[in-house]
């Protein structure tokens, strides 16, 4: 079957935008009426939660990616067996998967109440809480998780992506009368547990029904298999080094500093990452069609491809650092007031450590569509590693900032030579390398360049909080991107970038008035 890849791509940014925007706008009441109502600690206990769920969640393997890779091939020569006993493959795999999650968690449970370091608020149960997510994680493998396959295989994301609307919106809707009226955590907790078992379910149902032909059956060959098994345990290293860099800073800041420090830390990262889950949209959408076009497309033409959507990312990252840079401060002011606040320095650490994900993040989607796992399995681990490592040897000295740095510095000097080493020495030819440095370079200095106009203007407008918020939000808007527009305009892929944002938006026409 031919997978219309633009279509799709352009159908799932558009849905999964609209679902990201939401997530943003949402939770953000939410952590807003925490805040007032609760208290801030919780927020922080939330997010040690999730962190430590993120670890056990290493039992995944990094199954789901090297199943959705297997199918690509069967699915464009229309295989319903082969895709029917992959199915089969990737229940029996959540299936176990849950179950070691389960039972390495229970015995993570005495160790719990050692990574809060203070501010537990009165009256909880740490092991009950901890119980209660460890249960949701579980049972979020074990009710039909392996029907996702099959939407992201086909490039129709945008259809979970409106399964969660629907689901999300009962779960805010419970959680908000519950954070205001009765004040329990518990329940909070048990209502999350419950939205999550309902999306899985409407979306195995949807599956079911929109694809009646696939079903968990049918034996593959061991061949198959082993290579399955191949890309599952290269993919390992990588989730494992993902799952680090992810959850470090957060147990490390609970651990040495305290709740209160990590839900101020939160705050902060929480706007970063909602940012990020809008970009996010655009390498979902898009990792699919990019994996089809490395088996049917030429290396120039993934190179070309690799350059115009470095040119985009470059364009969305430096507009969103700029923001970041200017608006982070006036804004965090307006929501929770000046206790509640970072100083500038580490908004700038953040904002370096937000440019170069989003680079990383492209570098990564090129390795994950074209299944370069095995050349680059030990390069996350060790990254990941160095950067807990740097962690814990700067937070007693320089406190949040070392956290920060850790970061950037694993990133920048270990994690991206790796993996750009990695795809021009597999996907790419090395003699490509030394052009798209060259091209990183150029649109680096030119996103510094437009940071330090942005500031110089937006410092000289200093009013009451939204009137400098809304100032420096227009300036934000059209400084950079003026900046960024002289200095492009003339390199081919900004007429390749053009071409595919024109394609994008008719593709979306033509599909809205079917």
């Amino acid at each position: 079957m031919k997978i219309e890849r633009t279509k799709n791509a352009g159908r799932n940014i558009i849905f999964g935008g609209i679902l990201k925007i939401y997530q943003i706008f949402i939770p953000f009441l939410m952590r807003t009426a925490m805040i007032y109502f609760m208290g801030v600690q919780y927020l922080g206990l939330s997010s040690l939660f999730t962190s430590i769920l993120q670890v056990l969640n290493l039992a995944e393997l990094g199954v789901g990616g090297a199943m959705v890779y297997a199918m690509y091939k069967p699915i464009t020569e229309d295989d319903t067996k082969t895709i029917c006993a992959l199915m089969k493959l990737y229940r029996t795999y959540y299936r176990c998967i849950g179950g070691v999650i389960a039972v390495i968690g229970l015995c993570l449970t005495p160790v719990i109440p050692k990574l809060i370091k203070s501010d537990l608020p009165m009256g909880l149960n740490v092991y009950a809480l901890y119980l209660l997510n460890l249960f949701a994680t579980v049972l979020s493998y074990w009710l039909f998780a392996y029907k996702n396959s099959i939407f992201q295989a086909y490039q129709r994301v945008d259809i979970i992506s409106k399964v969660s609307l629907i689901t999300n919106t009962l779960q805010y809707i419970l959680q908000l009368i519950i954070i205001v009226f009765v004040k329990n955590y518990y329940i909070y907790v048990i209502v999350a547990l419950a939205t999550q078992a309902l999306n899985n379910i409407i979306t195995a149902l949807i599956a079911t029904k929109k694809y009646p032909d696939y079903k968990p059956v049918g034996k593959l060959d061991k061949k198959l298999v082993k290579e399955i098994n191949s890309r599952i345990r290269d993919l390992f290293t990588s989730k494992l080094g993902m799952v680090i860099v992810n959850s470090a800073d957060t147990v490390v800041i609970s651990a040495f500093l305290g709740l209160t420090v990590l839900a101020i830390y939160q705050n902060y990262y929480f706007i970063l990452t909602a940012i990020i889950g809008l970009v996010d949209v655009i390498f979902q959408a898009c990792t699919a069609g990019i994996g089809n076009s490395v088996i049917v497309e030429t290396k120039k033409k993934n190179f070309d491809d690799l350059k115009k959507f470095t040119l985009m990312i470059v364009w969305i990252a430096g507009f969103c650092t700029c923001c970041f840079l200017n608006l982070y401060q006036p804004f965090m002011e307006i929501w929770v007031g000046k206790d509640l606040m970072l100083n500038f320095g580490c908004v700038v650490c953040l904002c370096i450590y937000y440019f170069i994900y989003e680079i990383n993040k492209l570098l990564n989607t090129y390795k994950d569509a074209s299944g370069i796992w095995h050349e680059d399995r030990f390069r996350p681990l060790i990254t990941a590693l160095t950067n807990l490592a740097l962690n814990i040897l700067t937070v007693n000295f320089w406190g949040i900032y070392g956290v920060l740095l850790s970061t950037v510095v694993s990133t920048l000097v270990i994690g991206m030579p790796w993996l750009l080493h990695n795809l021009f020495t597999v996907l790419f030819d090395k003699e490509q390398l030394r052009e798209y440095l060259i091209k990183l370079s150029k649109y680096f200095f030119v996103v510094c360049i437009s940071c330090v106009i942005t500031l110089f203007i937006c410092n000289i407008f200093t009013f009451s909080k939204w009137i400098t918020l809304i100032i420096r939000g227009m300036i934000c808007c059209v400084v950079p991107n003026i900046i960024y527009w002289v200095s492009f305009k003339n390199i081919p892929e900004f007429e390749q970038c053009t071409k595919l944002l024109k394609t994008l938006v008719g593709s979306k026409i033509k599909y809205s008035n079917k």
